[in-house]
Formats: C-alpha cells, sequence, structure tokens
C-alpha cells in the first residue's frame, strides 16, 4: 500500500452520484452517510453483510453484497479505501470509464471545507480522543459534526453531520491520510514508529506528523508532553514559529497539566489545571491513557471557546466507544472485555488498565496479531507487552490487506511472551478460542480479547460457554 498524497478538493454537492467501494467498513460508512443525509445520491457495495450495510441501506442509500463493474452506473465519482485492491471489479470499471475516483481521506476532506476542521492524529488514541472531543462540544451545544474511528459506545454512531461550524475527524497517519485535512487544529496524542511498511523508516513517519502540523491553514497545534515523539515535535515546531502550541500532560511544563491521578478500577480521575483554572476530571473510562486523551480533548474544545467548567462536566458524560475497553458481559464471575490495541504500546496500556480493573482476580490476555509486516517487526515487544497478563492466548495473524509471509503467524508472538517471562498458549483458529478461554477462565477473572482484527467476535461466543450464576452480556454472538 503506497502514502496517499493530498488532490485538490470539491464541494461535496458537485461530486455525485457517489458510488462508495467497501461501504460497510468502519471508516467508509460513517462518510458515506453524511454524504446521504446532505443530499446527494449514494450507493456502495461490499464484499460480506454487516450491520453497517444494513442500516445504510435502511437510510435509503442503495447498496449491494459483492463487486460487480454494474455497480459504477450512473456514478460520478468512486470513493475508496486503502484496502481495495487495483483489480478490484468496480474500481478497474471506473477506471475505464474515466470517473473521478478519490480516496476515502479526499472525500472526507471535502466535507470539512468551510468548517472548524479539528484532526487529531497520533500512533494511539485517535478514536478515543475524536470521541472525547466530540462529546465535549456536543454536550456544550456546539452541535459539531464528526466522523469516529468506531461507534460512541452512548449512540452506536460513528458520524454525524452537525448545525455548528466544527468538524472533527480522526486523521489517519498509516497511509498519509491526515495530509489532506483542511484542519485548523491539529491535536497529536504521540508519535511512535508504526506503519513502517509505508513510510520506510521512523524518520520518514516522523517527518509525515511535522508535515500534517505545517500545513498552511493549521494555526494550533495541541501536543502530549510527556510523549517524547510529541515532545520532539514541538521542538521542532517551535524552530518554525508558524504555528501557535498547545501541550497537555502529566509534565509541569504542560499549558493544561494533569495531577492526582487515581486509576484504581474501572474508571480514572485526575486534577487538570490551566493557568489559574483547576478542577477534577472524572471519567467512566479506565486508564492514564484516557485522562491523557481527555486533556488532548479539553484543549482542542478549549480552542474553540468552551468554558472550563463545562469541558469538564462533558468528560464525564463519556461513556466510551465501541472495542475501546467495551465490556462485552459477564457471566460465572468472569467478566469480558474486547479492546482494539494492536499495536505493542497499546497493548501495554490496555493491560495496565485491565490490572487494575481487575482487582485480585487474573487478567487473561486473548491477541489476535495485526498484519504480517507488523507481527515480523514487533514480535518480541508484543510477546513482551502481553507477559503484563497472568495468562495470554494468542491466535493466528489477520492479514488484512496483506498477503501471507513464509513463517510469520502468531505462533512468533507466542514464543514471544514466553521469552518474556509470561505464560501463553497458541490457538491457531480462532474458531477454537471461544472454548479455549472456557477453559481456562474461573471466577474473578478479566479475559479481554485485543486486536484489530474479527477477534471481537470472540467474547461473545465465550459467554454463554460459562457457567451461568445469572450475570449477564450485552452483546449477541454470531459464528467465527
Amino acid at each position: 500500500m503506497a502514502l496517499r498524497e493530498p488532490v485538490e478538493l470539491a464541494d461535496p454537492h458537485s461530486i455525485g452520484p457517489v458510488h462508495f467501494i467497501a461501504i460497510g467498513g468502519a471508516g467508509m460508512s460513517g462518510v458515506a452517510r453524511i454524504y446521504q443525509e446532505l443530499g446527494v445520491e449514494v450507493s456502495g457495495s461490499d464484499q460480506v453483510d454487516s450491520a453497517n450495510l444494513r442500516a445504510l441501506a435502511d437510510a435509503g442509500v442503495r447498496t449491494w453484497v459483492g463487486h460487480d463493474p454494474s455497480h459504477v452506473d450512473g456514478a460520478r465519482t468512486v470513493v475508496v479505501s486503502s484496502a481495495i485492491r487495483p483489480d478490484n471489479p468496480e474500481l478497474v470499471e471506473a477506471n475505464r470509464r474515466g470517473l473521478r475516483i478519490w480516496h476515502r481521506s479526499a472525500a472526507l476532506a471535502a466535507l470539512m471545507l468551510g468548517r472548524e476542521g479539528i484532526s487529531v492524529a497520533g500512533t494511539h488514541g485517535k478514536t478515543t480522543t475524536t470521541g472525547m472531543t466530540a462529546v465535549m462540544l456536543a454536550h456544550a451545544g456546539a452541535d459539531p459534526s464528526y466522523v469516529i474511528g468506531s461507534p460512541l459506545a452512548s449512540t452506536g454512531r460513528s458520524a454525524h453531520l452537525g448545525g455548528g461550524s466544527a468538524f472533527v475527524v480522526e486523521a489517519d497517519e498509516s497511509d498519509g491520510s491526515f495530509l489532506q485535512y483542511p484542519s485548523r487544529i491539529v491535536v497529536v496524542t504521540n508519535v511512535e514508529a508504526d506503519h513502517l511498511d509505508n513510510w520506510g523508516t521512523p524518520d520518514a513517519y516522523f517527518d509525515g506528523f511535522v508535515r500534517m502540523a505545517t500545513r498552511p491553514e493549521v494555526r494550533y497545534v495541541v501536543a502530549n508532553l510527556d510523549d517524547p515523539g510529541a515532545a520532539h515535535l514541538v521542538g521542532r515546531l517551535a524552530s518554525t514559529g508558524t504555528v501557535q502550541v498547545v501541550t497537555y500532560g502529566e509534565s509541569a511544563e504542560a499549558d493544561v497539566r494533569l495531577s492526582d491521578l487515581d486509576l484504581e478500577g474501572a474508571t480514572a480521575s485526575a486534577t487538570l489545571t490551566r493557568g489559574r483554572q483547576s478542577g477534577r476530571l472524572e471519567l467512566q473510562v479506565p486508564g492514564r491513557y484516557n485522562l491523557a486523551n481527555a486533556a488532548a480533548a479539553y484543549c482542542a474544545a478549549s480552542l474553540l471557546g468552551i468554558d472550563h467548567d463545562e469541558l469538564l462536566a462533558a468528560a464525564a458524560s463519556f461513556t466510551g466507544t465501541l472495542r475501546r475497553f467495551q465490556l462485552v458481559g459477564s457471566r460465572g464471575g468472569v467478566r469480558i472485555y474486547d479492546d482494539y490495541a494492536h499495536h505493542p504500546t497499546e497493548i501495554r496500556a490496555t493491560l495496565g488498565a485491565a490490572r487494575r480493573a481487575a482487582g485480585d482476580g487474573r487478567v487473561i490476555a486473548c491477541f489476535q496479531p495485526h498484519l504480517y509486516s507488523r507481527t515480523q517487526e514487533f514480535a518480541h515487544e508484543f510477546g513482551a507487552a502481553l507477559a503484563l497478563a497472568d495468562r495470554v492466548l494468542v491466535t493466528d495473524i489477520y492479514g488484512s490487506r496483506e498477503d501471507p509471509v513464509p513463517g510469520v503467524t502468531g505462533a512468533l508472538v507466542e514464543d514471544a511472551v514466553e521469552a518474556a517471562g509470561g505464560s501463553s498458549r497458541y490457538v491457531p483458529d480462532k474458531g477454537d478460542l471461544p472454548a479455549a478461554l472456557a477453559e481456562e477462565a474461573r471466577p474473578g477473572d478479566l479475559v479481554i480479547t485485543l486486536g484489530a482484527g474479527d477477534v471481537t467476535l470472540v467474547g461473545p461466543l465465550l459467554l454463554p460457554l460459562l457457567p451461568d450464576t445469572g450475570a449477564t452480556g450485552d452483546r449477541s454472538a454470531r459464528s467465527l
């Protein structure tokens, strides 16, 4: 997959009808929904049926399961994601007809034209921070538009076309998409080398963030002073003098400072101080990293003029996004959570929160590696991070857009867990995971599924296999 370079944008009302290839994906479905809400004629296809596809159909979008060249009939613009291969029959036909072909990032960026753009970027924490920013602005009555990589737990929606001036987006760095968005405010949660299959080197990856933060329309950069990569970015930006930087973190030098942290249990709180203003930041979600995410959202919203006390109250109303330390349910004294963590740093932070939430119980981690290239690059680091759990089950790799690499399997991670002093078990077939976890779990344990693939289906299938003591689950089981 190649890096995306920004393209010239056009008024979203002028580009329709628009056809989305892989419209049911988490990222594509939200953008398609906003175009439909704008009154643009929208159609789309996906390889498999899904709840997102059915919801779009219910909203009036013409949808198909499967890809066929005829699906682009009538379209003027075709939107693709980075996962779409060049030989996709709809993309081939769109090229043959000379249709406008936009990457998802361009289609989203066009929606931001004329708005107060806020791009939330970073190696980790983008989804939660974008969600927190949207919720804070909405709580304050600003009615922002937003597109988030995962639905808000409170509404089940990942996108909204608001009447206010703000437009908040999760800005993906993996393929260079974050360079496309016209944003007045840029948030950088952290910078840690990733996606080197696209960027090539850590230096090139870092320089991508510099380029994003110094685009002509950017006026403010909000950055995490506790993160070495983001702090290095702050230093680079100081030498340019082109943007105003607002920092946050536990550092005494941060403009917005967190102190007196309470991280026990499944919530988190801290004292947040900005200048002479101070107050308690209370969250319904756990972890030090979520306090940092909330501070980032606070900074971005305050730059739009939202009151300090109103922002603290708004933060307390945030209940999370799906697949971010999401409670699947509990049964037989066992709590089951699901999390999107798929990078060693994310796994380490999530398991730290899980450890505190587990109390005296064990933490059992069920990990599905994501991408052959990432597994090959970070197998040792995955092992060290996962070893924080009391017991680890590793399944085979979710390849997504990549073809298999000989010798690269989940067994590399399982071996790395053992080498790091952890206790692990390799379960190659993900279909065997629910039964394997049922064998491992006992009352008091916290089980958490981890990964960016379809491991999210495991928790609901595990629930009915545990002894029934009257506890409940909140997600329906589906076949693996």
